[in-house]
């Protein structure tokens, strides 16, 4: 499996970015790291080694950036709003960094987006926020709902990275073309955002799927049987 390292100064984040790459063609997809995850965690997990074949296939390849959670929705040093404005920042980085590499590398302009806890987070609110260039988002246990982060804070960077929010009043026409997976189980400690954020996209009549699985926990045997079958289907 081909895989590929790169390190940068990212002027969006002010500060040194690390990114792995599997793959050598197909489309690109960017696979966000859970809570205040490094570039490496999908590999060390075996996330990577479940969708080895369409990795091998040429049907994907795999981007995985690290994200700044410590710096931003976990940071209690910070003021709410400064999380806020370093999520937005990380934001920029994966679109104006992470994405542009994948397009110019697959000559793919739509991508996947993906990720599994707190990454489900990261897939859903960027690939919501740009549906024009997302064809499909991948959330397996994620949650969705960021209040909890804020301390009752709002402002509009605030409510524009929180999908429970923004979404209901969202109408941009691509969000009707995306393909939406919800992975869930009946013991998952996220089930209920995903059952909250499903009921929105009903409301909508945005197509979608919620797949609520057997009773396994919040943990990662499920997530490598979800993500190949859910990259299967595209």
């Amino acid at each position: 499996m081909k895989e590929a390292y790169h390190k940068w100064y990212s002027p969006n984040l002010q500060e040194e970015a690390e990114l792995l790459v599997f793959g050598y063609a197909g489309r690109p997809v960017i696979l966000f790291a859970t809570s205040m995850g490094r570039y490496y965690e999908a590999k060390d997990r075996g996330l990577i080694d479940s969708v080895q074949w369409f990795i091998d296939n040429g049907d994907i390849t795999v981007y995985c950036p690290s994200n700044i959670d410590h710096r931003s929705w976990y940071n209690k040093e910070i003021a709410p709003a400064e999380r806020a404005l370093a999520q937005q920042s990380y934001d920029q980085f994966i679109l104006e960094e992470v994405y542009s590499r994948a397009t110019a590398e697959t000559g793919r302009r739509d991508i996947i987006t993906a990720g599994c806890s707190f990454g489900g987070y990261h897939a859903a609110n960027f690939g919501l926020r740009h549906p024009d260039i997302t064809q499909a988002i991948l959330s397996m246990s994620g949650i969705f709902d960021i209040s909890s982060f804020t301390d009752g804070y709002l402002d509009d960077t605030v409510y524009y990275n929180n999908p429970m929010a923004f979404l209901r009043d969202d109408n941009h026409p691509d969000l009707w073309n995306l393909k939406l997976t919800l992975g869930t189980t009946w013991a998952d400690s996220c089930l209920e955002q995903n059952q909250r954020l499903g009921g929105i996209l009903e409301q909508k009549k945005i197509p979608h799927w919620l797949d609520i699985r057997g009773d396994q926990p919040h943990d990662w045997p499920i997530w490598k049987q979800m993500f190949p079958h859910y990259i299967s289907t595209l």
